[in-house]
């Protein structure tokens, strides 16, 4: 018999090791390990962790093997490693209706549990008794059961448990949006059970999808049905919300050891490296100690000032955890395993050294590494004192079998019996490698051979819809009802994916489905919807934004391909010629760059070895031969629109019929259900409308705008701007007047009255001469409010007996008006019939989430509070819509406008993520304000006007002004001016100064009117403001805008500069870099900061620390109680004046300061100083509201009569008393 290798050796030590600290505990029957001699519970993650060693160990002896034995020996540890595997599955196939469920309510109640019985896989406590919700517990299992996979290792054993695994994937998908209590088990560190976005979960599920994505998970032996399928844009979402959140790793957490395990090994969840590095920085500094690190401040587990007795803490205790808190040697063996991927051999070094500087010497000289390091409760003050110099005692579990583990793992890898790449051997170390370029491919299609003709004329050769055959194209919703097969497993009663939008990188792969290939067009050209897709302009803008998206997020193998089809809404009004914005975006992308993308253009034929291509198998024949076994029961809410009876007639294919038909059938019943049919009269004749496309001349007939005449056509009708809306049928929407609306009631008899509307004999609303006048409108304007009155008084599914008896549903009329005002691009009117019809917003609720998970919080409606209403968790749909309705006051034009700027403002965030530096809350009611009072500044009109122009804006431009507000950036407005039937009609549109090349007068005075008609109107127009500038004030004297429109033929072009931009930053709640922080200090050296009589207590700094965003949002609060803009913006300025004297030695700075009282002695000392300079009382005058000089709020910050050197005069009166005596302290 040979004699042992040295290495064979060593390797047999580690193998006793991990005998005694970890195998030894596993239970026989189950697989699974208990926590310790004292927890006999098996907790899912420490499960995972304990067992790598087991699986590192049965590698390195099948790598190192010097006899038969060792085979043998790496045998039995890899069978450990799959029992414990398999143990947690059926810990979690047994709540399987719990993974069901969850899916729909991401609710803590229907969460997998954390922690099960290790003798039987049973549940150890109720559903509330512990904050199970742990997402990254569950990734961790998923993603280790991946690399396991691919390292040779068979775990899955059927196909039920392949679904199972499936539905998992959909559990986890959602971790970017779902709050849960994260790897410490207690959620926000108070400990009082509130969930809380954890950076952990988040990296952990990011990595766990990609390792699982297209993984066979029967490994060499698998086939196509045991695929697991991760759709690529929820990966994405999670790498976005990550890299928003890190170094932070929550809202009370501002470092956390945790995140280690994200951003090395087993994760690798960021791709950035200098991320990566800031975070490893951030926690080194922040949290290591000389025993290991903490796992966060202030984090009160074990120390000596824990009260065991309770499990929570009072929030002013945090404070008491400072300093003492216990180390843990865990995150050594992390940062040693790091040391080794990142081939850093001095870091290895270090950690391995001290790691066993911290070791415990069990039984038998085994060595042991304990949970934790405490502070011993008679050298608590000594620590205060001084910290990290206190020797410190082991407690808690001994071993920590989760740390020994990575200890085991590190030094196995350390001595070379393990390469990286055996225990990754999904490749997830390269992470941070750079990426190649990506090109887009994108593939024009022609919606008729009419448009294609068109096209050729501009020299654009593309193929019709018809040409590309047998490549199918069909439309995103299309696909999201496809995978809502996915996963889907009677006998284990799960319904598969929920219905979800499908995002861009969904839509550009090419799918395989039976024996025919699937293009799918982008979601955002589904006009179904929303009307953003109206607007050629806004659909140029989001696919120049989707391009960008998928060139800095595209992963796969193959190039991304976006099949793009025109179709004759993108034609002009003649519709001989494509709209110019469409075709210079053709144009474009036919030269190669567009938005910042390569681009190569080209027919979907030459694509098809090039793209990336997925075979859905899940949509193969089922069980009997069939797409749909008669067994399988569709559920109901993964199709929404479908009816589920009627969905599976027909779909019931005899055996020997040819099963290709049947996925046509199946797609074709999709479509089916999902267009509109037609029945409303046209405007002043009759006929009904062909399904979804109206004829161009009966357009023209729709649009007699003034006159009442049948016969008469108008051609080219401009933006007709509808005032009759807000008059008749609800109340005006004046965004810069008084506050106080009235509520529009539903039943208002005088509202009804002054509308004229028909009567029969009792009095009452004579609904059926309504349908009558229906009949005989003349304009698409009046057709709406008639709808709109039937919609209040008989409820949108009365049939109003038009045409035929029962006759189509006010519902059904609405929809079809609607698709005819699309054509006719009135957008106040579209807006209008959108909220009626209570049209769904796409993916309003996915936009909702995306800001909230970039830790944004919301408010909608107008301050203060109770209308203005925050929103800081995901809710759904239907809620969301509901408390957007509630805090609009009824409004519907409001409250469509805050959906539609709610989209916008995730397209920003998710592109443009700087563009919210230093901003916590978002108010949408606010910035809808801003964008009225904008407008009226430019194009000098009153309120009403703003408001009406506002309404009427094309969502691009709409978008556009919203960026300009948000970037500060200066802009345009164009005002075209069209003559329509003697009548004039305005359109406005939003332009980019730098972009049109004016002059300096004319950049800075924010104006630039062009008319297309009767240019001496403009002239009029110009001279206007001047003369009619005291009425505008008192339109808008109300709020806090008297002062915005004064004097508008001053020469002075930097006039209202300051106060605008006090304005946009109040509103956007814009704070200078590092106010939070200095604020934190300011509350030191109070008892607290009073604002408009609401106080922020210096208590507050006893619960959080300075970098916690959880304070950021807590002084935003209190900022946000001042309704005006402008006015929070001027008190942010003297809080700032207020934290310059911190670093001033000073004990104190007194009790409660009032902040606004700080701002009035400075507006005082600056109206006394411009009186005593001769300044007139006109220039003097004051806002109503606030008291403060309007001059005061366009002063500049420096300078001598800046408003920071009246603040610091005020400050120093106000503190005076407990400035220093001596005098020198303060030069």
């Amino acid at each position: 018999m040979r004699s042992r290798s040295n290495s064979g050796v060593r390797l047999d030590g580690y193998g006793r090791l991990v005998q005694q600290t970890i195998l030894r505990h596993q239970d026989a029957v189950t697989g699974l390990l208990p926590a310790s001699a004292d927890h006999q519970d098996a907790w899912v993650r420490d499960n995972v962790y304990s067992i790598l060693a087991v699986w590192g160990l049965g590698l390195a002896y099948r790598k190192n093997a010097d006899r038969d034995e060792d085979k043998a020996k790496a045998y039995e540890l890899e069978q450990s490693v799959v029992k414990l595997m398999r143990g947690l599955l059926q810990c979690m196939m047994r709540q399987v209706d719990k993974v069901e469920a969850f899916k729909y309510s991401q609710s803590t109640r229907d969460c997998l549990h954390a922690k099960y019985n290790t003798h039987t896989c049973a549940t150890v406590v109720g559903d509330h008794e512990w904050g199970h919700l742990q997402m990254d517990a569950t990734s961790l299992y998923l993603l280790m059961l991946a690399q396991m996979t691919a390292s040779g290792l068979h775990i899955i054993h059927s196909l039920d448990e392949v679904n199972f695994i499936q539905n998992l994937v959909f559990y986890i998908e959602a971790a970017y949006k779902t709050a849960d209590f994260g790897i410490w088990e207690r959620g926000d560190k108070t400990n009082q059970g509130i969930t809380e976005l954890n950076a952990s979960s988040v990296g952990m599920a990011k990595a766990a999808l990609e390792a699982l994505d297209e993984l066979d998970l029967f490994g060499a032996k698998g086939g196509p049905q045991s695929v697991i399928r991760v759709l690529s844009d929820e990966v994405q979402h999670c790498q976005s919300i990550l890299h928003s959140m890190l170094p932070r790793a929550s809202t009370s957490k501002e470092v956390d050891a945790s995140v280690l395990s994200v951003i090395s090994y087993p994760a690798f969840a960021v791709e950035d490296s200098e991320l990566v590095e800031i975070t490893k920085q951030e926690i080194i500094t922040k949290l290591q100690g000389r025993y290991g690190c903490c796992r966060f401040l202030r984090d009160g587990y074990r120390t000596p000032k824990e009260d065991p007795r309770r499990l929570y803490y009072e929030p002013a205790e945090l404070k008491l955890f400072e300093n003492i808190e216990c180390e843990w040697p865990l995150f050594w063996a992390y940062l040693m395993i790091d040391g080794i991927f990142s081939g850093n051999m001095e870091q290895v070094q270090e950690y391995r050294e001290a790691l066993e500087g911290v070791l415990i010497k069990g039984k038998n000289g085994v060595h042991l590494l304990p949970e934790l390091y405490s502070v011993p409760p008679d050298k608590v003050d000594e620590e205060y004192r001084n910290p990290h110099t206190v020797d410190r005692i082991p407690m808690g579990k001994l071993p920590h079998m989760w740390g020994q583990s990575l200890y085991i793992l590190g030094c196995l890898m350390a001595e070379g019996f393990l390469a990286p790449g055996e225990i990754d051997p999904l490749n997830r170390r390269f992470a941070t490698v750079p990426k190649p370029d990506v090109v887009v491919q994108v593939c024009i299609l022609a919606e008729t051979e009419g448009i294609k003709a068109i096209l050729q004329k501009e020299g654009i050769d593309v193929e019709t819809v018809a040409d590309v055959y047998p490549i199918r194209v069909q439309p995103a919703r299309i696909l999201s009802h496809i995978y809502a097969r996915l996963g889907r497993n009677k006998q284990m009663c799960l319904t598969g994916r929920p219905y979800r939008h499908m995002g861009v990188l969904g839509t550009s792969k090419l799918y395989k489905i039976r024996k025919s290939i699937f293009t799918f067009t982008p979601q955002f050209i589904d006009q179904q919807q929303f009307y953003l897709a109206l607007d050629n302009k806004m659909i140029v803008e989001m696919l120049r934004t989707d391009l960008s998206y998928l060139c800095s997020r595209w992963r796969m193998t193959g190039r991304p391909t976006i099949t793009f089809p025109i179709s004759h809404t993108m034609l002009d009004e003649t519709s001989s010629s494509v709209h110019p914005t469409v075709l210079a975006m053709l144009q474009k992308l036919q030269d190669g760059y567009f938005g910042g993308a390569r681009i190569q253009t080209g027919k979907l034929s030459e694509f098809l070895t090039t793209s990336c291509r997925t075979h859905l198998s899940f949509m193969d024949p089922g069980p009997e031969g069939k797409v749909f076994a008669k067994s399988y029961r569709l559920s109901s809410y993964s199709f929404e629109k479908l009816d589920t009876e009627e969905w599976l007639h027909g779909l019931q294919v005899a055996e020997d019929e040819d099963t290709y038909d049947e996925v046509t059938q199946y797609l074709d019943h999709l479509l089916q259900h999902t267009t509109p049919q037609s029945n409303l009269p046209p405007t002043t004749q009759q006929g009904g409308l062909s399904r979804f496309r109206a004829a161009v001349h009966t357009t023209r007939d729709l649009m007699s705008l003034a006159s009442k005449a049948k016969d008469l056509h108008v051609q080219n009708v401009g933006m007709y701007v509808p005032s009759r809306i807000f008059q008749a049928s609800q109340q005006s929407v004046k965004l810069l007047s008084s506050p106080h609306q009235h509520d529009l009631d539903g039943k208002s008899h005088a509202l009804y009255a002054e509308m004229n509307l028909p009567r029969d004999e009792d009095g009452n609303v004579d609904c059926k001469a309504l349908v009558d006048q229906l009949r005989i409108c003349p304009t698409l304007q009046e057709q709406a409010d008639i709808l709109y009155m039937l919609h209040i008084l008989k409820g949108p599914e009365w049939h109003t007996g038009l045409d035929s008896e029962p006759g189509p549903t006010v519902k059904e009329l609405l929809t079809e008006l609607y698709v005819r005002v699309g054509e006719t691009r009135q957008w106040a009117l579209i807006r209008y019939i959108s909220g009626i019809l209570k049209k769904k917003v796409e993916a309003l609720d996915e936009a909702c989430t995306d800001l909230l998970s970039h830790q944004k919080h919301l408010t909608v409606g107008l301050p203060p509070e109770p209308c203005e209403k925050t929103i800081s968790t995901p809710i759904p749909y239907e809620e969301l819509v509901r408390l957007i309705d509630e805090a609009s006051e009824k409004n519907l034009s409001v409250s469509i406008l805050t959906q539609e700027i709610m989209v916008y403002l995730a397209m920003y965030i998710r592109t443009q993520p700087a563009l919210f530096a230093e901003m916590f809350r978002i108010r949408i009611g606010l910035i809808i304000q801003v964008m009225a009072t904008e407008l009226a500044h430019s194009l000098h009109c009153s309120a009403g006007e703003a408001t009406e122009n506002l309404m009427n804006l094309s969502p691009s431009d709409m978008k556009s002004l919203l960026y300009h507000i948000l970037s500060g950036k200066e802009f345009g407005v164009e005002r075209s001016v069209r003559s329509v039937d003697s009548s004039l009609t305005t359109a406005v549109s939003i332009c980019d100064m730098e972009a049109v090349g004016t002059t300096r007068p004319e950049h800075t005075g924010l104006i630039r009117l062009k008319s297309e008609i009767k240019q001496q109107l403009d002239k009029r127009r110009q001279s206007l403001p001047g003369s009619k500038s005291a009425g505008h004030t008192e339109l808008l004297g109300k709020g806090s805008f008297s002062s915005m429109l004064e004097d508008q033929g001053s020469k002075d072009s930097r006039q209202g500069q300051w106060q605008r931009r006090r304005r946009l930053d109040g509103a956007l709640n814009r704070v200078p870099v590092g106010f939070y922080q200095k604020v934190w200090k300011v509350l030191q050296k109070c008892h607290g900061l009073s604002v408009e009589g609401f106080v922020l207590p210096s208590s507050t700094t006893r619960e959080m620390t300075p970098g916690e965003m959880k304070f950021a949002v807590h002084v935003e609060s209190v900022l946000n109680r001042v309704p005006q803009p402008e006015y929070r913006q001027l008190l942010v300025e003297a809080i700032l004046v207020l934290t310059m004297l911190v670093d001033v030695e000073v004990h104190t700075i007194g009790g409660i300061i009032a902040v606004e009282k700080i701002l009035h002695i400075a507006n005082d000392l600056f109206y006394e100083e411009q009186k005593a300079l001769g300044a007139d009382e006109h220039m003097l005058e004051r806002d109503p509201s606030t008291g403060i000089c309007s001059l005061l709020y366009d002063s500049a910050p420096s300078g001598r009569f800046g408003t920071m050197t009246y603040l610091s005069k005020s400050v120093a009166l106000y503190v005076y008393d407990f400035l220093p005596t001596d005098g020198c302290s303060m030069q």
